[in-house]
């Protein structure tokens, strides 16, 4: 039995993870808004939901806004079930990133040394999937560029890991979009990461965010004059949901889609996770 406990909205990540228990035999009890239907609403402390949600499954998905719930989950020790991080406060989402480890791994053939990865967003500092994603890349010996704005650049303890790790990869900020699209040729990016928005809706820096986004706002064409220079098919990687402005859409029928390939290897690649947490 999967029980998946999302304090924040998700479908990805909760569906993948649901299906992929479905699909291996399991079954699925779920819980997508604890702070209104559950004791949470009454005042129960993380620490006994999931005591308590431990007794009626053998592993857990969690989604939290608090980066700190490891310290929870670390006193919980024994007294929890296996439990899977669907995404931690702004700085951690590994299986995310796991999975756009494996989308790279199959649209590139594999050998992560050889690729050239850019990690783009006006706001580097809560991008959490693409947190996960880069300091997964670098450990497989990835060249990495990201490209964020002043003021939002890459958290101090991912730049500290980063740095402890010998990555190969770099930073510039406030590129205008010729600049991205110069760069991306001169610098041969294979894969192009957006790691989206993950500012609800009414928070200004949601706003923000997408007043930015014009220098982020990637075109067909522009991906298209990029392989006419470089040679290189650029494939373009987003974390989902997307919004209105981030990219052109017209992207979706074109040959450097792939963020909904994503979502197609996402099951396998959880029911892959659960089978090795769960010592099947």
């Amino acid at each position: 039995v999967l029980c998946t406990q999302f304090f924040q909205p998700s479908t990805r990540t909760r569906f993948s993870h649901e299906t992929a228990m479905i699909r291996l035999g399991g079954s699925v009890i779920t819980e997508s808004n604890p702070l209104v239907s559950s004791s949470a609403a009454k005042g129960e402390s993380l620490y006994d939901s999931l005591r308590v949600t431990s007794q009626y499954s053998d592993i857990i998905v969690l989604r939290h806004p608090d980066a700190n719930v490891i310290e929870t989950i670390e006193k919980l020790g024994k007294d929890a079930s296996p439990i899977i991080s669907g995404g931690y406060g702004d700085l951690t989402h590994p299986t995310q990133g796991l999975l756009d480890m494996y989308t790279a791994y199959r649209a590139l053939g594999g050998d992560f040394k050889k690729m050239t990865v850019m990690i783009a967003t006006p706001d580097l500092s809560r991008a959490r999937s693409g947190q996960s994603f880069g300091l997964g890349l670098a450990r497989m010996g990835t060249k990495l560029i990201y490209s964020g704005t002043t003021g939002l650049e890459i958290p101090l303890v991912i730049r500290e890991k980063l740095k402890k790790m010998n990555a190969n990869f770099s930073e510039v900020n406030d590129l205008t979009i010729d600049q991205h699209e110069e760069m991306l040729a001169d610098e041969k990016v294979d894969l192009l990461y957006l790691p989206g928005c993950s500012v609800k809706k009414g928070d200004p820096g949601r706003d923000e965010f997408l007043k930015k986004m014009a220098e982020y706002y990637f075109t067909l064409d522009g991906l298209q004059r990029i392989k006419h220079k470089s040679g290189k098919t650029v494939g373009l990687m987003h974390s989902l949901p997307r919004n209105e402005g981030e990219f052109d859409f017209s992207i979706d029928s074109s040959e450097h889609e792939l963020y909904f390939k994503q979502i197609g290897f996402s099951v396998p690649l959880r029911m892959s996770l659960l089978v090795n947490i769960c010592g099947v």
